[in-house]
Order: structure tokens, then C-alpha cells, then sequence
């Protein structure tokens, strides 16, 4: 498939670089509630993705409505985390709206996943094995993206702005790794790129 059609799962992110520099301090406080909610919307999906299985499995096929669930954990987490980790000050809604389409709510933020019609039968079976490369990958952006959030807080901690080299990183390693999920998840057949553009 040609590299010019864009990834089926897209996360876009545009915020002011300025923080306030109190706020990596106690920003992750505020954001117990919806982390909370993020951790019960992740075994949510976790369920979910296990029916999802089955099916792929005998239908070639998600149930729109299931698949809409699923995207709208991933989306509902990621506002958790990026507000969580002081990318923004912007306190994220309490949205559940089941879409695959982003519902615009956080407006320096969009989630989206294209719903695939027709799904590979088989590919559930051993997905997880062709993933094993990406899985290399993840483990040395989890590194980078470790130290990007230490170097992320002293920066607003002492300059008050948040350095966007930093946060493009955090931001593009975040989406390679929901593209990874999702095509293991059985969300998608196309593989996902070695590639952290967007």
C-alpha cells in the first residue's frame, strides 16, 4: 500500500509550548480522577478487544459500535496522559462519546481511527508475531520518552515553557505506540510504519 494514504489511526496535537511552572508539580494530582477513570476504561478494553477477536475471527468483521467503544478508551486515555504529564493546562472533559471519529471536545487534540469494512480472517491468529519488531521499537521510545518527560519538567519548571522538540517526541512516540496497539487489537491490517512522522 502506497506510504502517501495516511495511517488508519491519526493523533494530532497542537497546544501553547507556555506552563505555567507550578504545575508539573501538582498537574498530576488534578489528574487522578480521570487516570482513574483511564485505568477502568483500559480493562474495559481489554474485554472488548478479546470480543473483538472472535469477531475478526468468524466474521472478517468489528461491530461498529464495539469498535467505536474501543477507539473512545484510547482517546479518553490520551487526554489523561497528556494533560497528566503537563502538556498542556487544559483540563480534559469527561467525555464518553463512543466514536471513531474525534468529537472535537479537546480542541489542540484529535484521536481518530478509520473503521476497516473488511478484516483479514486469520490475522488475529498471529498478529502479535509480526508485531514482535515493534515491540523493539516501543521499548527504546519508552526509554526516550522517559527521559523526555524529566527533561519536559525541569524545562517548565525553570522556563515556564514546555520545549517542543521534546513534546513532538512525546507526542509521535505516544501515536507509534496506539498504532502498534491498534493493529495488534485487530483495529486495522495495515501494518504500522517504522516511522514516527504522522
Amino acid at each position: 500500500m502506497s506510504m502517501s494514504v495516511p495511517y488508519p489511526l491519526q493523533l494530532e496535537f497542537q497546544a501553547d509550548t507556555h506552563i505555567t511552572r507550578w504545575r508539573p508539580l501538582v498537574q498530576w494530582l488534578y489528574a487522578i480522577p480521570h487516570l482513574m477513570i483511564a485505568g477502568a476504561l483500559r480493562s474495559l478494553r481489554q474485554v472488548l478487544t478479546l470480543v473483538s477477536f472472535f469477531t475478526v475471527l468468524f466474521t472478517k468483521q468489528i461491530p461498529r459500535p464495539l469498535f467505536d467503544v474501543i477507539v473512545m478508551t484510547y482517546r479518553y486515555e490520551w487526554r489523561a496522559t497528556s494533560y497528566a504529564l503537563f502538556m498542556h493546562e487544559d483540563y480534559p472533559p469527561f467525555d464518553f462519546e463512543p466514536s471513531s471519529e474525534d468529537d472535537g471536545v479537546e480542541p489542540h487534540s484529535t484521536l481518530r481511527l478509520s473503521y476497516p469494512d473488511d478484516l483479514e480472517r486469520w490475522k488475529p491468529l498471529y498478529k502479535w508475531f509480526l508485531a514482535i519488531p515493534q515491540y523493539f521499537v516501543l521499548a527504546a521510545l519508552f526509554i526516550g520518552a522517559s527521559l523526555g518527560v524529566i527533561a519536559g519538567f525541569f524545562a517548565v519548571l525553570f522556563t515556564g515553557e514546555y520545549p517542543q522538540g521534546i513534546r513532538d517526541f512525546l507526542v509521535n512516540a505516544y501515536r507509534y505506540a496506539l498504532r502498534v496497539e491498534a493493529y495488534v487489537g485487530f483495529l486495522t491490517d495495515r501494518y504500522p510504519p517504522f516511522s514516527l512522522a504522522a
